[in-house]
């Protein structure tokens, strides 16, 4: 099992734009083959900032099997717009 992990700075006051975005983004997150789970939540200290956790059964499932297929496309229409700065994202694996 890999953990995704994106720390997600969203422009702010359009906190709540960005999560009716995502609640429709879970949709196609959900569809890829080797999901497991995620979640969103929003940082108290900050509350344009955002942090998501997607578990993966393999590395190759988010890097290839998601980011390169049509519907990483319908995701990034729907949320990348929202992000300042772009996020990094890391992968980590249990130990």
């Amino acid at each position: 099992m890999i953990l995704e992990v994106a720390i997600l700075d969203v422009i702010p006051g359009e906190e709540d734009n960005f999560e009716r975005a995502f609640q429709k983004a879970q949709e196609i997150i959900t569809s890829i083959n080797g999901y497991i789970s995620h979640e969103l939540q929003r940082c108290i200290e900050k509350s344009n900032r955002y942090i998501l956790l997607v578990k993966w059964e393999t590395l190759e499932d988010h890097t290839e099997g998601f980011r390169e297929s049509d519907k990483y496309n319908q995701w990034k229409t729907l949320l990348h717009h929202f992000y300042d700065p772009f996020p990094t994202v890391e992968h980590y694996q249990a130990l």
